[in-house]
Parts: structure tokens; sequence; C-alpha cells
């Protein structure tokens, strides 16, 4: 074989190369946009089962009052309350709230939730889950928002 032959067998393995290279980065472009759809789907799901627990808590502890979050970090839902004790002509305000956001989407690719609140102006409450979208079990999410749901309840009432 001479060397033209050679070069123009090379040039054709070139081309190939860079086909199935295109090839690949279209196929993970649509990996990346079904990631962001089913990103949505479960957001949804989730964001849904946030409104609904925390309604229920809101109807079970007098004062606190719901309200739907969009925020640059989720989607999600909040419970608040603010009370005036006056103790000897002394006047003290104490706040609770109680927050749960579903993460936006990200490079990560996973499903994220986030539990922030507060007891009588105490920030004691903190929790964190994720997981890859491929991982994601809604049963499992919608369970432990209900722990993080329950135990903040808990937590508010010991108060």
């Amino acid at each position: 074989m001479d060397f033209s032959e050679r070069l123009k067998r090379a040039t054709q393995r070139g081309h190939s190369a860079r086909a199935e290279k295109e090839l690949e980065a279209a196929a993970d472009a649509l990996t990346e946009e079904e990631q962001r759809r089913l990103h949505s789907q479960h957001r949804l799901a989730l964001t849904d089962h946030v409104e609904m627990r925390l309604r229920e808590l809101a109807d079970n502890l007098p004062g606190f009052k719901y309200q739907n979050l969009v925020e640059e970090r989720g989607w999600g839902g909040g419970i608040h309350r603010d009370d005036l004790v006056v103790v000897r002509g002394k006047r003290r305000n104490f706040y609770s709230r109680l927050q749960i956001l579903v993460g936006a989407f990200n490079e990560f690719h996973v499903i994220d939730a986030t539990a922030k609140g507060a007891i009588r102006n105490k920030e004691s409450f903190s929790r964190t889950h994720h997981k890859p979208i491929a991982d994601f079990d809604e049963d499992d999410f919608k369970s432990l928002i209900d722990r993080w749901v329950l135990d903040y309840a808990e937590a508010y009432a010991a108060a």
C-alpha cells in the first residue's frame, strides 16, 4: 500500500470519527433535554406534595399561614407564624417558619429537596436530600417530606 492510499484511509477514518462524535453529541443533547423533562415532571409532583403537607400542618397548628415559594433556588412552599408576647409591659416578638423547596434543574442532574425551619426565633431545623434523576423514587421523596413535616410539628409542639 502506497502513501497516497494510506493518506486516503487516514482521512476517511478521521471523517468517520468526527461523524461519530457528532452523533454522540446529538444523543447527549437529547439526553440533557430528557433529563430536564424528567426533572420538571418530578419537581411538579413533589411541590404538589409539599403544598398538601404544609397546608395540613398549618391547619393543625393554629396561627400558621401557608405561602407558595418560587425562588432562584427552587420551588415549594412555606408556613410562617409571628407571635407577640407581652410580659410585665415588655414586648417580645417570636417567629416560627418552615420552608420546603425542590431545587431547580442543575448541571449535576439531581433532584434535591431542602427544608429549613425556625421555632420561636431559633433556626433549629435544616434538612437536605438529593438523588440523581435516573435513581429518583417518588414514594421515597414523599415519605421523606412527610417525615420532615412531622419532625417539625413535634419540635414546634415541644417548644
